[in-house]
């Protein structure tokens, strides 16, 4: 999975209209092996962003979890944490 795809499920408060389509674009730009696509494929990269974030949005409301939503803050600290022992910090 691409690294700057973060999850979005189950965060307290939810995840907004931008960070859904950000993953989208970042899932589109990874599968298509272009981060700016050419002027002939510049609508069909939009619109595949606009469907991914849309399925991404109803995804993430038809999710149910008895967990507790998870802090923003929180989790990412773990993440610098993480990254600190990964690069040596």
């Amino acid at each position: 999975m691409c690294r700057n795809i973060r999850p979005l499920s189950n965060f307290e408060p939810p995840a907004t209209d931008e960070e859904v389509t950000a993953a989208a674009l970042q899932y589109v730009r990874k599968i298509s092996g272009s981060a700016r696509p050419a002027r002939a494929n510049a609508e069909a990269f939009d619109r595949a962003v606009a469907e991914v974030a849309a399925a991404s949005a109803r995804l993430l409301d038809a999710l149910v979890t008895t967990a507790p939503p998870k802090d923003r803050a929180a989790e990412a600290e773990k993440a610098r944490a993480r990254a600190a022992v990964r690069y040596g910090r």
